[in-house]
């Protein structure tokens, strides 16, 4: 496992990669590249979330195990797609990122989105998908020592995951079907997906609440044995 080696780089790559980076590229799927050439750009930001995977450790032996764990994690989330009507995929990258950190939970996010869209179909939407579920693995670990210790804080951030999944997908949407972006379109969209929404806010909460002590109690146990 590769390790980045210098602390300032590795800061600068967990800011720059999550937050400008990654947007830019599925800006650019949009704007700059032909309708078939998402794959490529979803191939960018999986690159571009493993380099930020390996921006946060330092130990070589360290990433090598966690690197482990995330790929279970991402099994979990890919094969919870496949639950008919609520998934728990924004649930289990929660659980990533506040028990393996905020990069290891934007991994999960990120390609639990490309694995499992190669069985529910690729598409332009496949880089949305990637920069929502990863931005809700990353804010579970920035905020991740509040939320393991506070229940209610929590299942909130589980609901607001469903709603910024959602706010993010209807950018897609707007983009998808107009020329340009229009305020009154993404409105509209938000609105026709209302129903959608809060039926994703509702199924994290009831994952977090079926979940989260159960598999958090087995990462630790597995992070205080292989001293993650």
């Amino acid at each position: 496992m590769v390790v980045i080696g210098n602390s300032a780089i590795r800061k600068i790559l967990r800011i720059l990669i999550p937050f400008f980076a990654v947007p830019a590229a599925v800006l650019a799927g949009v704007y700059v590249f032909e309708d078939k050439m998402y794959a490529y750009v979803s191939l960018l930001i999986t690159i571009l979330s493993v380099v930020l995977f390996i921006s946060g450790f330092e130990r070589r032996e360290t990433g090598s195990r966690r690197m482990v764990i995330v790929v279970v994690m991402t099994v979990l989330a890919v094969v919870g797609r496949f639950i008919p009507v609520i998934k728990p995929v924004a649930a289990i990258t929660v659980i990533a990122g506040v028990y393996l950190g905020g990069e290891s939970g934007f991994l999960v996010g990120a390609i639990t989105a490309v694995i499992s869209n190669f069985f529910w179909g690729q598409g332009p939407w496949t880089p949305f998908q990637m920069f929502s579920w990863g931005l809700i693995g990353l804010g579970a670990g920035i905020f991740g020592k509040y939320l393991k210790k506070n229940k209610p804080l929590l299942y909130a951030y589980g609901a607001i995951s469903g709603v910024l999944f959602s706010v993010i997908m209807d950018v897609w949407t707007v983009l998808w079907n107009n020329e340009d972006f229009s305020y009154d379109a993404y409105l509209a969209a938000i609105a026709s997906a209302a129903p959608m929404t809060v039926l994703y806010a509702i199924s994290n909460i009831i994952f977090l609440i079926l979940c989260f002590d159960t598999i958090g109690k087995k990462l630790d146990r597995i992070k205080t044995v292989y001293g993650i």
